[in-house]
């Protein structure tokens, strides 16, 4: 049973309902059904093949005062039965009314235990009578292999519930046995004609004992739906509306063209008059200093990739950002391709948990790249290659099996069991522990990244930045655009976990993922350029947190839909440590996968702009390169070596290279050590406070 106002799954004989001769039987289900809490029973209602049959008694249970209870603590939380027949769900044919007032029809899953009075929210009527209507169609054995079946049957290809409430009388004293023999004469519900009309409702009673006939029919009706398209109805509901999600598309579109045109911008225009200024031979010493200082970032050019704080702990985050990013994207496009039908039952959540394990060879790979890129910053080969495969599935898993002791002590289906948990480590230790070693151990066999320009010895000392400049504001203001980009599709995405609906607009989900990517990559660039140009280099973990910050509106538009659609606050404290638990690790995993890829863009983005400047370091070494060419000229004029034989030229310029190599060695040191002493001195001039 489930309801749109809570996130706690219970079991359907949680409730004195009838049951199954023998007892209920309890089927297997696979990983994924686990992990969403899915459960699946035999019940007491018995279907024959094409055979309609109306006002069948299923049993008749004598609820006592505490059975009263409990039903009306879930029927007043607005719980659904939940039934499944050949794989389709049950469904409900409701009608609904739009802005406009125009009504049109759609299903909602499972039915209502109970039913409210519209004036009296208090008073419940009990859904004791439930019309199932079966939706086949035949099969066409003309040509095929069932041709020589002799009754193939039919396929079913649609699954309706009605539930309905009826106080159910009877004549004569009740026998138990006419249930299994359908025998049971009712006054109130007629096997030719169904339940007849005027019958009063049953009303749940108020701390008393009652007794409740639990009645159902069983009607077929030929379709012309073919079974492979019986899944459409349930793909096509309302609440998914096909022009929200292209208002959406073109929403985000816009912030997506706006951004590339300020990239453009700082691109095309900006860095490339400035490489140009910077560049250009000026026969004015002056004039190169002047062209310079035009723009701060060339500045810092001997700090900007000085390893940051905490490089090691970076490093294990741009590993989990490859990680999650690499699960969403081959997730989404398994899913668009059809491979992950909701027809698979579990199927969704089983690939992103194999995606997820296999994931850990490139995330050890590129975590241990980077570690070994910030060498002196101290990093540890071990210790980074455990963090960057334990910490974020450890954070992830610890809130997740908190959660669990909590669903656990409230009995829901939704707790996963002990088992299972233990085949959740299995996978994790087992098999991704061991792919982040092995990527790990690829990666720290590499060269390692060489930045394009030499880092100064004595880090550079950073301005004084404006307010909006500082790290806080500046990625507080940037996270708001990549947000903006998925609120919409966020919104449905949420419905659909919460309120226990599906969602198959994958291609949908797509586009926006890769809309979502496209701008954090370009927000963290603009952002990350202003910040160079103020002459502060620390943009390791600003530009991790520039897209990452998303993550914060995330969580915070989340806790708004949980509190405005669900009614949170008229619920359990469980259901909204659930609720905001779930939404947690929802967003750290969306900040991780912002943060990877704003990080990755900007930093191939520094190293480009860095590389495209040409520097000439005028040391006194390069008067080398002037010694062997006037030794040269001298060899050529005055000696006539170009008349002697080509032995006499190799001995003749060999000797000159050696004497140019000496040379260069000790005008290359002169000048070297006067230069050492000269920063060390002006630097220890200065007084920092």
């Amino acid at each position: 049973m489930t309801s749109e106002m809570t996130p706690l799954q219970f079991d359907y004989y949680n409730i004195d309902f009838c049951q199954p001769p023998g007892g209920e039987v309890e089927l297997s289900e696979n990983l994924g059904e686990v992990l969403a809490g899915e459960r699946t029973e035999t019940s007491a209602y018995m279907l024959h093949a094409n055979v309609t049959r109306l006002c069948k008694v299923a049993c008749r249970k004598k609820w006592t005062k505490k059975s009263v209870k409990e039903f009306r603590d879930f029927a007043g939380a607005n719980f659904r039965a939940n039934m499944r027949l050949d794989n389709l769900p049950g469904a409900e044919l409701v009608v609904f009314r739009d802005q406009n007032g125009e009504e049109f029809v759609s299903y909602r899953l499972g039915y209502p235990i109970a039913e409210q009075s519209g004036t009296n929210a208090s008073r419940l009527y009990i859904n004791n009578h439930l019309r199932i209507t079966i939706r086949y169609h035949d099969v066409n054995t003309q040509g095929t292999r069932l041709e020589r079946i002799e009754e193939p049957g039919a396929l079913i290809v649609g699954f309706e519930l009605k539930a309905m409430s009826v106080k159910h009388k009877w004549s004569g004293m009740w026998n138990d046995t006419c249930a299994r023999d359908n025998t049971c004469q009712l006054l109130t519900c007629d096997p030719q004609t169904g339940v007849v009309p005027g019958t009063d409702p049953l009303r749940l009673q108020n701390k008393k004992d009652m007794q409740v006939v639990f009645t159902y029919d069983v009607i077929w009706v030929h379709s012309d739906v073919k079974w492979a398209s019986r899944w459409d109805v349930y793909l096509q509901m309302q609440w998914q509306d096909d022009e929200i999600h292209w208002f959406s598309i073109v929403n985000s579109s816009v912030i997506l063209i706006f951004l590339s045109g300020m990239v453009g911008m700082i691109m095309l225009r900006i860095l490339r008059k400035d490489l140009y200024k910077y560049n250009q031979l000026e026969t004015s010493e002056e004039a190169r200093e002047e062209a310079r200082e035009e723009t701060g970032w060339k500045l810092i050019s001997g700090d900007v990739f000085r390893p940051p704080k905490n490089a090691a702990l970076l490093a294990v985050f741009v590993g989990s950002g490859v990680q999650v990013l690499g699960m969403t994207v081959c997730t989404i496009g398994f899913a668009v391709l059809g491979f992950l039908s909701p027809s698979n039952r579990g199927s969704l959540l089983i690939t992103m948990l194999l995606l997820f394990v296999l994931m850990g060879f490139p995330a050890g790979y590129v975590s241990a790249v980077f570690c070994k890129m910030f060498k002196g910053a101290g990093t540890d080969r071990l210790r980074n290659t455990l963090l960057t495969a334990t910490l974020f599935p450890g954070i992830i898993f610890g809130m997740f099996f908190v959660l669990n002791l909590m669903l656990w002590g409230d009995a829901s289906t939704g707790a996963v069991p002990f088992s299972t948990l233990i085949a959740l480590l299995l996978f994790w230790f087992g098999l991704s522990l061991p792919l982040v070693f092995f990527g790990s151990f690829l990666g720290f066999r590499r060269d390692p990244i060489e930045p394009p320009v030499r880092t100064n010895p004595i880090p550079r000392q950073v301005p004084e930045q404006v307010w909006y400049m500082q790290t806080l504001p500046s990625v507080m203001m940037a996270g708001v655009l990549p947000f903006g980009v998925v609120f919409v599709e966020l919104f449905f995405i949420l419905s659909s976990i919460w309120q226990h609906r599906f969602y198959y607009l994958f291609g949908f989900m797509g586009l926006v993922l890769l809309i979502l990517v496209v701008t954090c990559a370009e927000i963290t660039i603009v952002m990350c350029y202003f910040q160079l140009c103020s002459e502060d280099y620390h943009w390791w973990w600003r530009a991790y947190f520039t897209a990452g910050t998303s993550a914060v509106y995330f969580f915070l538009y989340a806790g708004y839909y949980v509190f405005t659609r669900m009614g949170v606050m008229h619920t359990a404290w469980v259901s909204g440590c659930i609720f905001f638990g779930y939404i947690a690790a929802l967003s750290y995993a969306f900040f991780v996968l912002t943060g990877f890829t704003g990080f990755i863009s900007c930093f191939f983005f520094v190293r480009c702009i860095y590389a495209s400047i040409k520097r000439a370091y005028f040391t006194a070494g390069t008067s080398a390169v002037y010694f062997f060419l006037y030794a040269g000229y001298y060899v050529v004029t005055r000696m006539g070596v170009m008349q002697t034989a080509w032995v006499s030229g190799c001995i003749f310029f060999g000797y000159i290279a050696a004497l140019s190599y000496t040379f260069f060695v000790l005008t290359g040191f002169t000048g070297f050590i006067s230069c050492f002493f000269f920063v060390r001195c002006i630097y220890a001039s200065i007084k920092v406070d």
